[in-house]
Protein backbone atom coordinates (compact mmCIF):
# COMPACT_ATOMS: atom_id res chain seq x y z
CA UNK A 1 0.00 0.00 0.00
CA UNK A 2 1.61 3.25 -1.11
CA UNK A 3 -0.69 5.45 0.36
CA UNK A 4 -1.98 5.73 3.86
CA UNK A 5 -5.51 5.03 4.78
CA UNK A 6 -7.70 8.16 5.79
CA UNK A 7 -4.74 10.60 4.07
CA UNK A 8 -5.35 13.49 2.16
CA UNK A 9 -4.17 13.36 -1.66
CA UNK A 10 -4.87 15.03 -4.83
CA UNK A 11 -5.90 13.67 -7.95
CA UNK A 12 -2.75 13.21 -10.78
CA UNK A 13 -5.27 13.10 -13.73
CA UNK A 14 -9.00 14.48 -14.66
CA UNK A 15 -11.70 12.23 -14.14
CA UNK A 16 -14.90 13.18 -16.19
CA UNK A 17 -16.76 10.01 -15.29
CA UNK A 18 -16.67 11.36 -11.80
CA UNK A 19 -16.20 14.91 -11.89
CA UNK A 20 -12.92 15.15 -10.87
CA UNK A 21 -10.13 17.25 -11.58
CA UNK A 22 -6.58 16.91 -11.45
CA UNK A 23 -5.42 18.97 -8.35
CA UNK A 24 -8.57 17.89 -6.59
CA UNK A 25 -8.21 16.62 -3.15
CA UNK A 26 -9.67 13.99 -1.81
CA UNK A 27 -8.96 11.71 0.74
CA UNK A 28 -8.41 7.79 0.91
CA UNK A 29 -11.07 5.55 2.27
CA UNK A 30 -9.73 2.32 1.60
CA UNK A 31 -7.40 0.13 -0.66
CA UNK A 32 -8.23 -2.66 -3.18
CA UNK A 33 -5.01 -4.84 -3.94
CA UNK A 34 -5.05 -5.61 -7.44
CA UNK A 35 -2.22 -8.37 -9.92
CA UNK A 36 -2.00 -5.13 -12.41
CA UNK A 37 -2.39 -1.86 -10.42
CA UNK A 38 -3.70 -1.12 -6.86
CA UNK A 39 -6.45 1.12 -6.29
CA UNK A 40 -8.04 3.16 -3.56
CA UNK A 41 -12.06 4.31 -2.57
CA UNK A 42 -11.70 7.78 -2.28
CA UNK A 43 -13.99 10.19 -0.42
CA UNK A 44 -14.70 13.53 -2.11
CA UNK A 45 -15.51 16.43 0.20
CA UNK A 46 -17.04 19.81 -0.25
CA UNK A 47 -15.36 23.06 1.05
CA UNK A 48 -18.00 22.59 4.39
CA UNK A 49 -16.59 19.06 5.05
CA UNK A 50 -19.17 17.54 3.88
CA UNK A 51 -18.90 13.99 1.75
CA UNK A 52 -20.55 14.46 -1.64
CA UNK A 53 -19.34 11.30 -3.11
CA UNK A 54 -17.19 8.16 -2.85
CA UNK A 55 -15.43 6.39 -5.84
CA UNK A 56 -12.62 3.87 -6.80
CA UNK A 57 -9.40 5.42 -8.11
CA UNK A 58 -5.94 3.00 -9.77
CA UNK A 59 -3.07 4.14 -7.26
CA UNK A 60 -1.50 5.92 -10.67
CA UNK A 61 -4.34 8.66 -10.54
CA UNK A 62 -3.47 9.99 -7.26
CA UNK A 63 -0.38 11.63 -5.77
CA UNK A 64 0.36 13.15 -2.26
CA UNK A 65 0.05 16.42 -1.23
CA UNK A 66 3.42 18.90 -1.23
CA UNK A 67 4.56 21.70 1.41
CA UNK A 68 4.27 24.13 -1.73
CA UNK A 69 1.21 23.57 -2.77
CA UNK A 70 -2.25 25.16 -1.70
CA UNK A 71 -6.02 24.63 -2.26
CA UNK A 72 -8.27 26.07 -4.18
CA UNK A 73 -12.22 26.35 -4.74
CA UNK A 74 -14.37 24.93 -7.82
CA UNK A 75 -17.87 24.74 -8.12
CA UNK A 76 -18.48 20.76 -8.44
CA UNK A 77 -21.55 19.39 -10.38
CA UNK A 78 -23.00 16.20 -10.52
CA UNK A 79 -26.55 14.66 -12.00
CA UNK A 80 -28.68 13.19 -9.61
CA UNK A 81 -29.31 10.81 -12.44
Amino acid sequence: MKFKLYSDVAMAVDKPEDHLKKGDVVTIVDFHSAPNENGYSIEIFNALGETIDVTVVKETEIVPLMHNEIFNVRTFYKDSA
